[in-house]
């Protein structure tokens, strides 16, 4: 072989387990025989010829050959007078006198859209300066943590006149303190790798290992973390292993025929979403997707993937409708075994390589053990979504409060499964798109009652058990869906219910934060406690949240409907002095101020299964909670 590469990171690469594939493939700049230059190798075993074009030779590559190293198809030139910063392509030809001009799958670079070449980089280091993060993250237990996520879309969320977007570096000045201001954890960031139409919000892939540069430089991207971390905020990407989009560019079809994608049509074809599916079978590609996630991980010091759309790799005839032909197993069942079989390898080699990562299924399937070990029989993810909650939640919510215990139901039937798997509580993009409505519009009644059953929504959302995510825009009340063209509705803050509406996410985030018997056995059964699931005729849920100390724990009692009721009997755990520490229809919130000012003395007469109870009012549309503040108390009274 006349060029510098390794014999075992070849066979590893075929063997499907070169989980640093990046460092292999793509454009690499090296000294070869005392002379500086960029090496390219790439894979493309249909190919008869493959050349290097670019705005260094007018696009034409006959100077520019790359010689094939191997049968399996890997490909590799060494130039020394491409110069970094230059934009390229390999042209591509097949035995049948095809011509494709491709993307490097491995680019760590690529052009501003619509232009669509990879660009020529350094590998020189950044230098990261969040080196307390990385050491706090060693002895971080997310089971036992507070985590609310802020989900963005980094063009949307804010931009400047004209439409001209931030750049990572302006996000990272003007994002970074308003999610710490507002009391979040981590950032969930729609994906960002590279993709050529906006309006797929970054769900249509062709450059995997290319963060977007829409927004600026890697270096910038890098910033960007780097800041996050140095401010406590964790970052999680959005990770799209499921399928890509068919631009001539990208990964369809790469060298002439089928070569990431599946072969059979009925297995590659995504139809509903006009994309394609990885060949999840294909050593190569197992190496192309794996290395991706270590990548990112290592590269930008991610701390978390969520990957998307899980159920549709996992079911064969995922979304199919009645006119298609379906595709089975080779046991006759619609589990697809070879994706099944990538996604335990993809948490095993992870988790292998950064133990403290969060991994997070987006499945919408009913597929048990999605976070159990694979050792068990589990997918092997952290933590999956937790799409029948969201699901009912809403359904429930957008229910007149006169015809919400007639769907009871809804509110209550998380709790049967919550334990099941390690859940994140969802609110996402995908509610607020595609005439779903807006949070704030899905609600019924007037404005006062719309902005109410919201505030009631979320705090809810934060007293169930789960890990916590909202998608930008949900604190403001916007009245519009996401409109994923514009920024947000930032002028609603001008006005006072949507103002005191951020008020109330900002106090409830902080509240959440503070408070260990709402998040650290939220995985643990004995964290919660039912106190009264089954009042119907008046929508009223009761229940205790507890922490791992034993007196650690907070009385909630959600009221959906618009009656405030006095003198509401709440089973106790223990005798006692219980106070109101939290109420969503405070007047700072935008409330009716219905709030419980005094103390609450423990009855000893028997009441939701308790030895004793309290006497509340219930405030309308709204959650209220409730601490024991003197163990020792007997003294009665109301």
């Amino acid at each position: 072989m006349n060029y510098p590469l390794s014999n075992h990171d070849i066979y590893l690469f075929h063997q499907g387990t070169h989980y640093h594939s990046y460092e292999l493939l793509g454009c690499h700049q090296l000294k070869w025989k005392q002379q500086s230059g960029l090496r390219f190798v790439v894979w493309a075993p249909h190919a008869q010829s493959v050349f290097l074009v670019g705005d260094f030779n007018q696009w034409s590559g006959e100077k520019y050959p790359l010689q094939r190293v191997n049968v399996e198809g890997l490909w590799v030139g060494f130039f020394t007078d491409i110069p970094l910063g230059a934009t390229y392509k390999y042209s591509i030809i097949h035995p049948n006198g095809l011509q494709m001009l491709k993307a490097d799958p491995y680019a760590r670079q690529s052009e501003v859209r619509p232009a669509t070449a990879s660009v020529t980089t350094s590998s020189t280091e950044y230098d990261w300066a969040d080196n307390e993060w990385q050491e706090m993250k060693k002895d971080y237990n997310p089971y036992e943590s507070p985590i609310n996520i802020y989900e963005v879309h980094l063009g949307t969320w804010k931009k400047h006149q004209n439409d001209i977007l931030y750049t990572y570096r302006e996000l990272a000045e003007e994002l970074i303190p308003y999610v710490k201001d507002m009391g979040y954890t981590h950032l969930e960031i729609m994906p960002l790798a590279e993709h050529p139409f906006d309006l797929s919000w970054g769900y249509q892939i062709t450059g995997y290992f290319s963060v977007t540069s829409r927004y600026g430089s890697p270096d910038d991207f890098k910033y960007f973390v780097d800041q996050c971390h140095q401010h406590g905020i964790g970052v999680i990407m959005d990770w799209v292993p499921g399928h890509f989009c068919k631009d001539e560019h990208g990964l369809r079809q790469f060298d002439g025929e089928p070569l990431y994608e599946y072969l059979d049509p009925r297995k590659a074809e995504k139809t509903s979403w006009g994309t394609l599916t990885f060949d999840f079978g294909r050593p190569e590609v197992q190496s192309f997707l794996l290395s991706n996630a270590l990548y990112w991980l290592k590269e930008y010091h991610i701390d978390g993937i969520r990957a998307d759309a899980v159920a549709s790799m996992i079911y064969l005839n995922f979304d199919k409708n009645d006119g298609e032909e379906k595709v089975y197993n080779s046991y006759g069942g619609d589990d697809h075994l070879e994706a099944i079989a990538f996604l335990k390898k993809l948490n095993q080699v992870v988790f292998e390589y950064f133990p403290t990562t969060l991994m997070m299924a987006e499945d919408s399937s009913d597929v048990p053990l999605v976070t159990s070990p694979i050792h068990d029989g589990g997918l092997g993810f952290n933590y999956k979504w937790n799409m029948g909650w969201m699901n009912d939640m809403l359904e429930y919510m957008e229910h007149d409060p006169l015809y919400r215990k007639w769907n009871h139901n809804l509110l209550t039937f998380s709790f049967m499964y919550t334990h099941s798997e390690n859940f994140v509580l969802p609110l996402s993009h995908d509610e607020v798109v595609h005439g779903k409505l807006s949070l704030l519009n899905k609600m019924p009644g007037d404005q006062w009652q719309q902005f109410a059953n919201l505030r009631l929504l979320y705090g809810y959302m934060v007293a169930h058990p789960g890990k916590k995510l909202l998608f930008m825009g949900g604190e403001l009340g916007q009245y519009a869906e996401w409109k994923d063209k514009e920024q947000l509705d930032w002028h609603l803050l001008e006005y006072p219910l949507h103002k005191s509406l951020s008020h109330y996410v900002k106090t409830l985030n902080h509240y959440y934060q503070s408070e260990r018997s709402l998040y650290e056995l939220d995985h643990d059964p004995s964290g919660f406690e039912w106190i009264d699931a089954q009042n119907i005729d008046q929508s009223i849920v009761a229940f205790i949240r507890r922490g791992k100390d034993k007196f650690d724990e907070r009385i909630i009692v959600c009221n959906f409907t618009p009656s405030v009721l006095f003198d509401y009997k709440v089973g106790v755990p223990s005798p006692g002095k219980y106070i109101e520490i939290f109420n969503s229809d405070s007047e700072e919130f935008g409330g009716s101020g219905q709030l419980n000012n005094e103390n609450h003395f423990s009855f000893p007469e028997k009441w939701h299964n308790s030895e004793q109870h309290i006497k509340i009012m219930v405030p309308p549309l709204a959650i209220t909670i409730f601490k024991k503040i003197d163990t020792d108390t007997t003294e009665e009274g109301s």
